[in-house]
């Protein structure tokens, strides 16, 4: 396994600066302390304002190549370091380590995607004569960087998510700061130290793990254009609150569905629906929360569920066997485990998992929930999924809609029909046919309606929020 160091650095300008090492970083399995980081004082982001603020045009002005070799630059060295990406976040977020290498992985997948769609940021040729006083005129557009961002990233995919924030200002010439999750700021950290081998403009970047407290400039500062956070739904819409004049994007929380029509084949969705139920301990925004299977082949997909569910490995995230490493911290845990028992104690039936060992929970399935218990309404956020019988297709739409989520919903069915009813129907950002909701691939729009926030990600989909359309009229 690669060796962790005891300090790291935040950065400065692009600079590594060390002021202190005030920010302890645990193990998640031990609970030891990992290593410790600079943490930023409000002076310190204000100063990273600053920089970004004087590298603005610098940044607008770099050609789409010289872009582009900075993210390409970016992929060879994640490349190179893949490892040691891996095993920093399987120690600071515990997520097992094969986990932890598929998000390297993805981290790779995006850097790669932003330096291709890097060269392609065009714009159009519009005719204005569209009446007699118009005749003779014609518009060009394009789009241009928005300017200075900011952007906070969650503890759950310290990595990537961080990722879809970077490689698109990367993309498309905007500086920006970043604030990484103080639980897992390592990987920001080391995507940091590879930028800062590359010419940027001076001040075109910032990473700075940050209290929350101290934070506040983050959202509050009008020098920056355009603010971008992952978290919960709680507190980004009480930063969007904050956020003054900026433009602000948000991808929050879910409460995901699955629907398991009566034609479903129910062998190819096992996998699929206890990967997107336990996949990271459930600590995604798009974990498979509510399971609503067709009242004909409600049994025999419970019994398979529970059956796959209790197999499944939980404990040391380095262990290349385990799929279920520990929850972020020891109140994740003890929340999940009230909500359970909140369940359990107005009439729901357990079906497997339910127990709390410290950090570890378990792969927990309940049927037969109150439909206002909290682990059917709000995000559990944990390692339990909620089994919901239904007898016809309109009422598993229904019972789908009904959350305050919108995020990503999943169905598996073999009927067309039904395929583009739901797509027309569900209202969330995305459907996912055949598949579980926890599917996303770098490249396409994601994003949720509701309390799961504005905007999309997506390389492209970010490039275009990250910049502004500036129109060219001509009269001949």
């Amino acid at each position: 396994m690669p060796e962790l160091k005891d300090t790291y650095p935040l950065y400065l300008r692009n600079e590594a600066a060390q002021p202190n090492t005030d920010l302890e970083v645990t193990d998640k399995y031990t609970g030891e302390v990992a290593f410790r980081t600079a943490l930023a004082t409000p002076e310190i982001i204000d100063d990273a304002i600053v920089g970004t603020v004087e590298a603005t045009e610098p940044m607008a002005r770099l050609a789409s190549y010289q872009r582009q070799d900075v993210l390409i630059h970016c992929v060879k060295r994640f490349e190179e370091r893949f490892d040691e990406l891996a095993y920093a976040l399987c120690v600071e977020a515990g997520k097992p380590i094969g986990d932890s290498e598929g998000e390297v992985t993805r981290l790779i997948d995006t850097f790669r995607i932003a330096a291709e769609e890097s060269v392609r940021l065009g714009g159009e040729v519009l005719p204005l004569d569209i009446s007699e006083r118009a005749k003779g005129y014609q518009s060009i557009w394009k789009r241009v960087p928005i300017g200075p961002c900011s952007f906070i990233s969650p503890f759950n995919f310290p990595l990537n998510l961080a990722a879809h924030k970077i490689a698109p200002a990367l993309a498309v010439g905007c500086p920006f700061i970043l604030k990484p999750a103080s639980k897992t700021p390592l990987g920001a950290i080391i995507i940091g130290e590879v930028l800062a081998e590359t010419d940027l403009p001076k001040g075109a970047f910032s990473i700075l793990p940050a209290s929350r407290d101290g934070a506040d400039l983050f959202t509050t500062d009008e020098r920056l254009k355009l603010l971008s956070f992952t978290g919960s739904d709680e507190v980004g819409w009480a930063l969007k609150a904050r956020a003054g004049k900026k433009k602000v994007v948000m991808e929050l929380g879910g409460n995901a569905a699955v629907i398991i029509d009566r034609d479903a084949d129910l062998e190819d969705a096992l996998p699929r629906v206890i990967k997107g139920a336990f996949y990271q301990s459930g600590q995604s925004c798009i974990s498979v929360q509510r399971i609503l299977i067709h009242e004909d082949v409600y049994d025999e997909f419970r019994d398979m569920l529970v059956e796959e569910a209790q197999s499944l490995v939980a404990g040391d995230p380095k262990d290349k066997d385990t799929f279920i490493g520990p929850m972020i911290d020891d109140g994740e845990a003890e929340r999940v485990e009230a909500w359970t028992k909140e369940a359990l104690d107005h009439g729901a039936k357990l079906l497997c998992g339910g127990t709390r060992d410290g950090r570890m929970i378990p792969a927990t399935l309940l049927e037969n929930v109150d439909r206002d218990a909290k682990v059917v309404n709000e995000e559990v956020f944990g390692p339990l999924a909620v089994l919901m019988k239904f007898s016809n297709f309109d009422e598993a739409i229904e019972e789908t809609n009904r959350s305050e989520f919108g995020l990503q919903a999943g169905i598996f069915t073999r009927d067309l029909f039904k395929m583009f009813d739901a797509w027309d129907r569900l209202d969330y950002g995305g459907i996912c046919i055949n598949e579980i909701p926890s599917y996303r691939v770098d490249n396409m729009p994601y994003g949720g309606v509701k309390n799961s926030g504005l905007g999309r990600e997506g390389v492209r989909f970010a490039m275009e929020d990250m910049t502004e359309i500036r129109n060219l009229v001509i009269r001949r």
